[in-house]
């Protein structure tokens, strides 16, 4: 499977990580933030490992030929939620999620942030209305977590099945 993976600015970048981590053998275009660096260091004392800069319009994600196949923006930011939903692409995060929309293709949005305004959740349901996914980093506890951990693999383990990607990062309900 040919992805996108955005990682914006909000606090949650553990999830980018474990996701990124369980996409091997997949061909993934990985962009972030300047915002989302700075977090990521802080957060798992490291960069995220990009392939192409957020400032590049000209990489492939920015165009419907480079044909991947659906993209996750994880975390999501309220800024970079705000202008996927007013179509709003001056980086190419938001240029590659407005190709995900335009072509019909899978656009997982997984937001990052609490408590929502108002503001924020209208965003979410232009977002939605115009054809994205909204998957809240909101953890469950069926699975029985014990560390975090155990968390951080159900919200990508969420976002896997969105994709059509199968995993074992936690058990499913009844399993």
């Amino acid at each position: 499977m040919k992805l996108v993976v955005g990682v914006t600015g909000a606090s949650g970048i553990p999830y980018a990580a474990k996701l990124l981590e369980s996409l091997g053998g997949h061909e993934v275009a990985v962009i972030a933030s300047d915002t989302a660096q700075q977090i990521s260091e802080h957060e798992i004392g490291k960069k995220i490992e990009t392939t192409f800069e957020n400032t590049d319009l000209s990489a492939p994600p920015a165009s419907g030929s480079a044909c991947y196949e659906a993209m996750a923006i994880i975390p999501c930011s309220m800024k970079t939620l705000a202008g996927v939903a007013s179509g709003y692409s001056d980086n190419l995060i938001l240029r590659s999620a407005d190709v995900m929309l335009k072509e019909g293709r899978k656009l997982i949005i997984v937001p990052r942030e609490t408590p929502l305004s108002l503001i924020h959740l209208r965003n979410m349901a232009k977002a939605k209305e115009a054809g994205a996914t909204i998957l809240p980093a909101m953890p469950a506890f069926y699975h029985k977590p014990e560390k975090i951990q155990d968390q951080v693999g159900f919200i990508a383990g969420k976002v896997l099945e969105q994709l059509g990607i199968g995993h074992s990062l936690y058990k499913k309900w009844k399993s």
